[in-house]
């Protein structure tokens, strides 16, 4: 239990000379700047609910909208892109590139499932 209390105090930032970590892993469908606006307006919603219970729940719904929104545009470029890398490529010729678009095809609707 101290050990967790020592880690709570510890500053935020890496020590100087230390190596940032990074998360490994599939890049979000959104953009970052899309996310966080989302993100602001379903945070709004949630601070207002107390006071304007109606407005603060069409809020939440106009940001669950655009997420959905956001979502399906990213997912239907995606989908353009990885056509597109396929579509005019000689089987017999193009395995390589066919695995890799269908492997592509298989990570994308798995992190489609895990949501």
């Amino acid at each position: 239990m101290m050990y967790d209390q020592n880690r709570a105090q510890q500053p935020a930032s890496q020590p100087p000379g230390r190596p940032e970590r990074r998360v490994t892993g599939p890049e979000p469908l959104m953009p970052p700047d899309e996310r966080e606006k989302i993100a602001h307006q379903l945070g709004q919603a949630m601070n207002h609910f107390a006071d304007t219970p109606r407005e603060a729940l069409e809020e939440a719904e106009a940001a669950y909208d655009e997420a959905t929104a956001q979502l399906a545009q990213a997912l239907a470029e995606h989908r353009r892109e990885l056509r597109a890398s396929w579509e005019d490529q000689d089987p017999e010729t193009q395995s390589v590139d066919l695995r890799l678009a269908l492997r592509q095809y298989r990570e994308l609707t798995q992190r489609l499932l895990r949501a």
